[in-house]
């Protein structure tokens, strides 16, 4: 296992980027704030580059005008700058691409992909004679304005697919820094491959977030099996914030140092049941979530669930609504709405 390369705000060459013109392409979470993070940037380094918006005749075109931004239709955008932000989502990328993007692209360009699953999964047609990089914020798209304005930063994945002009790693870092990464300490540039973004972020997604939520309806149904009121349980389980708090102590010192900050009690609980699933041979155990995570990373590096994706897109999301409206309708989702609502929250 190699040590990965990390890079800060020192390694940056601005002059890579100066008298250019960045093309932001998608003027949704993301790609507002990564437009105003690098006009921030070019202001405070008095750099005399220009950030444009390439976007549709919707709400994001009348928001990022508001804002400041001189926005064009995307080919018209693409065709005035020699760097060009890919942050639409994937879902509709490869046609977008295709039928606009891709023939505005000059020698030289660089193509800036905030995740690397289109480029990944080989889903769009991309000439020789660009840069293609990768700069994806660990944080959503609200996060990466937020923490750029109140803490200089946050942490990105950076890579290289294509360099045909020999300096898209520098290019990469630059870019990267000029958005809020490699300001110090946990805003830094960690240098991976497109397919190795994409597996971390799909296992994420497709391994852990499903074993968690799992969980949580399994505890919230306990809790209700003794008596408890679902209020209650709710509050326990995330709406107090608690979990919220806890996975912030992990950010700041990490998963077992910050447990002395629990109850004596709380901590042999923890540990000692994290240990009994590790020692388990049958059952839930260690090796069966395990085991679990190695089935979903099969699919991920096999292609077998961008092919279930791609297939679902094409029948106009079917199986996303029945599983979102599925989950939305849960018993546990009913009361937690519920309680919002009594809280004022929503």
């Amino acid at each position: 296992m190699g040590t990965a390369k990390l890079y800060y705000k020192e390694n940056a060459d601005f002059e890579l980027i100066r008298g250019k013109t960045i093309a932001i392409i998608g003027y949704g979470n993301q790609g507002r704030s990564q437009a105003l993070n690098l006009r921030d940037t070019f202001r405070e380094e008095k750099i005399d580059s220009k950030v444009i918006v390439g976007s549709r005749a919707d709400e994001s075109k009348k928001k990022a005008m508001e804002e400041g931004f001189s926005v064009y239709e995307i080919s018209e955008a693409c065709q005035k700058a020699e760097i060009i932000f890919m942050l639409l989502p994937d879902e509709i990328m490869p046609e977008v691409f295709k039928s606009t993007i891709k023939l505005e692209l000059k020698e030289g360009d660089a193509l800036v992909f905030g995740s690397g699953y289109c480029v990944s999964y080989k889903l769009l047609d991309l000439p020789d004679f660009v840069d293609v990089i990768l700069v994806a914020p660990r944080m959503g798209g609200k996060e990466v304005r937020d923490l750029f304005v109140t803490e200089g930063g946050f942490p990105s994945l950076i890579g290289v697919a294509q360099d045909a002009t020999g300096a898209a790693m520098d290019r990469v870092i630059t870019l990267s820094s000029a958005i809020g990464s490699g300001n110090g300490e946990s805003s830094v540039s960690i240098e991976v491959t497109f397919m190795q973004e994409t597996i971390s972020d799909l296992l994420s997604e497709q391994f852990l977030g499903p074993l968690i939520s799992v969980a949580m309806r399994a505890k919230y149904e306990l809790d209700l099996s003794c008596g408890i009121p679902p209020e209650a349980a709710l509050m326990e389980l995330h709406l107090s914030g608690e979990w919220a708090t806890i996975f912030k102590r992990m950010m700041e010192i990490g998963m077992v140092a910050q447990l002395p900050m629990h109850s004596l009690t709380s901590q042999y609980g923890q540990l000692s049941r994290a240990n009994e699933l590790s020692q388990r041979s049958h059952g839930l155990s260690f090796d069966a979530i395990k085991k679990y995570g190695e089935e979903k990373l099969q699919e991920i590096t096999s292609g077998k669930f961008v092919e279930e994706w791609e297939k679902d897109k094409q029948r106009n999301y079917a199986s996303y609504e029945t599983l979102f409206e599925e989950a939305k309708n849960s018993p546990m989702i009913r009361e937690e709405q519920k309680l919002l609502k009594t809280l004022k929250r929503i």
